[in-house]
C-alpha cells in the first residue's frame, strides 16, 4: 500500500514550471482510489468498489439507451421503397437502397443521441458477415449481425461481388437493429381516395399549441399514413408539421 500511495503522490505532485498540483474530478477512478487509500481501505476492497461502480455505470448507460431508443421509435420514421427491380426473378418489385434507409433514420437517431455504424465482423473467401450497431452518447450499444456469400451474379468481378454483399447486409442489419420496415412509393391499389384523411391531419397540426402536442400528432399521423401506404400524403403532412414546429419555436 505504501508503494501505491507513493506512486499516486508522485503523479499528483507539481512538476517544474507548474504552480499547482493536478486537480482530479471527485468521481474519477484515481480520486476514488486515493480517498480510499487515505482511509485505510485495502486493495481488495477498492477493487470491489470499482467493480460495483462499473456495473452501476453500465446499468445506467443501458437505461439511457432504452429511453433514447424508445423516443427514436416514437418518431414514426418512414422508409420508402424507391428503387424498382427491372430484371431477374424479382422484376417489378421495389426496395429501399442503403442511402434511402440511412437518410430516413439518421436525423431521428441523432436527435436522441444515437448513431449507427457497421463493421465487417467476418471476412472469408466464401462468407462475409456484417455487424450493425447503434450506440448512445451514454456509452451503451446494441448490435445485430448477418452474413452471406459474395454476390457473384450479374458478371461481377470478385471485388464487386464482395461489395454487393456488404451493401446488402448493411441495408438489412440497419433495418433490423432499428426495427424499421419499408413502404412502397405507390399506394399498391390502396389509394386514400377523396376522403378528408390528409385534411384532418393538417387541421390537427394547425390546432397544435405546443411542440409536445405536435410531436404526439406526428407520431399518430405517421402510423396512420403508413398503414394506408399514402406516401404522397405523408410527405405533405410532414412538410406542414415541420413548418408548424418552426412557428411554435419562434413564438
Amino acid at each position: 500500500m505504501e508503494i501505491i500511495q507513493h506512486d499516486i503522490d508522485t503523479h499528483l505532485a507539481p512538476t517544474s514550471g507548474h504552480a499547482s498540483s493536478l486537480s482530479l474530478r471527485q468521481d474519477s477512478p484515481a480520486a476514488i482510489m486515493l480517498q480510499a487509500l487515505q482511509h485505510g481501505t485495502s486493495i481488495e476492497q477498492i477493487e470491489k468498489i470499482m467493480d460495483l461502480q462499473e456495473r452501476w455505470e453500465r446499468n445506467e448507460a443501458a437505461k439511457q439507451y432504452s429511453a433514447a431508443f424508445a423516443a427514436f421509435k416514437a418518431e414514426a420514421v418512414v422508409i420508402i421503397k424507391g428503387r424498382k427491380v427491372t430484371d431477374g426473378p424479382l422484376k417489378g418489385r421495389s426496395y429501399a437502397e442503403l442511402h434511402d434507409i440511412v437518410d430516413a433514420v439518421t436525423p431521428a437517431l441523432s436527435k436522441h443521441g444515437l448513431s449507427a455504424y457497421w463493421k465487417v465482423s467476418r471476412d472469408e473467401p466464401g462468407w462475409i458477415e456484417v455487424t450493425c450497431s447503434i450506440k448512445h452518447v451514454g456509452g451503451h450499444s446494441e448490435s445485430v449481425s448477418m452474413g452471406g456469400p459474395p454476390d457473384a451474379g450479374g458478371a461481377k468481378n470478385s471485388i464487386q461481388a464482395r461489395a454487393s454483399t456488404i451493401t446488402y447486409l448493411e441495408r438489412y442489419t440497419l433495418k433490423a437493429i432499428a426495427g424499421m420496415a419499408e413502404v412502397d412509393d405507390d399506394t399498391d391499389g390502396n389509394a386514400p381516395g377523396n376522403d378528408n384523411h390528409l385534411a384532418d391531419w393538417l387541421a390537427s397540426i394547425d390546432a397544435a399549441q405546443t411542440e409536445q402536442e405536435l410531436k404526439a400528432i406526428r407520431r399518430e399521423a405517421g402510423a396512420s399514413f403508413t398503414k394506408r401506404k399514402d406516401v404522397p400524403g405523408y410527405a405533405k403532412f410532414a412538410a406542414a408539421a415541420t413548418a408548424r414546429e418552426k412557428a411554435l419555436k419562434a413564438a
